[in-house]
């Protein structure tokens, strides 16, 4: 834990910057960084709502390119799922002990984490696939920010190329997170206070993003996963033992 406020305000500036610039550089991955080393400091409750939030303006601000590129046919069967899963988190806000959630979502981000380090086959799968993907997209992206490798993994078991890949997530995130992001007002946890916190949170991840658009990451794609998965087994084990 970060003894001093001060200590405070600055390392959540410098997480919301790493994790922005990653997702500038690779499209993915802030709320998988931000959200665990946030949890440290912040509580789960803020810390989630204004994360998707952060990655939702982050999506307009990038704009969805090569819309030509877009799955249209792939993605719309993950919507209903995604709907449901959103509903079943937001239930569980209001019904589960936070401390528990929080446990969750650390096993959760060292699961995911020790998955990418795993040397597994391309895998190919039929749209059936969207049913417990949407689900689990949504339900884990609502409680903890970070479903998007669920809908990774889907659109890579459909053999999208990398255009229609990248295209097809980007506006598949941001129909999520406008989802995400209502059903976070209607549940209260997103007020005056929490878009005050966010006016102070907002320029770290914008130059983080900013940044990370610029510039390619002389790391190689490989030592790129593996840094960010050492970096969440790290985070998911702080979060499992403070």
């Amino acid at each position: 834990m970060i003894p001093t406020e001060l200590g405070s305000i600055a390392y959540t500036g410098v997480v919301l910057f790493v994790a922005y610039l990653v997702r500038g550089i690779s499209g993915f991955g802030s709320g998988l960084i931000a959200i665990p080393l946030l949890t440290l400091v912040h509580p789960l409750t803020l810390v989630v709502p204004l994360v998707v939030i952060l990655d939702f303006m982050g999506s307009a601000a990038q704009g969805v390119k090569n819309r030509s590129s877009i799955a249209w046919p792939e993605i719309l069967p993950l919507l209903p799922f995604t709907l449901i899963g959103c509903l079943s988190a937001l239930y569980a806000f209001n019904s589960i002990d936070i401390n528990l959630l929080t446990s969750a979502m650390a096993v959760f981000i060292v699961i995911f984490a020790i998955y990418q380090l795993l040397p597994l086959p391309d895998l190919k799968g039929s749209k059936i696939w969207s049913a417990p993907i949407g689900f689990f997209g949504g339900l884990v992206g609502t409680l903890f920010g970070t479903g998007g490798p669920f809908y990774m993994i889907y659109l890579n078991l459909r053999g999208l190329d990398k255009t229609q890949t990248r295209a097809s997530f980007a506006t598949y995130f941001f129909i999520d997170g406008s989802i995400r992001i209502i059903g976070f007002v209607v549940i209260g946890l997103i007020g005056l206070l929490q878009m005050k916190t966010l006016l102070y949170w907002l320029p770290a991840a914008a130059i983080g993003l900013l940044i990370g658009g610029k510039v390619h990451t002389s790391l190689s794609p490989k030592t790129f996963k593996y840094f960010i998965s050492l970096l969440l087994v790290l985070s998911g084990y702080r979060l499992l033992t403070r």
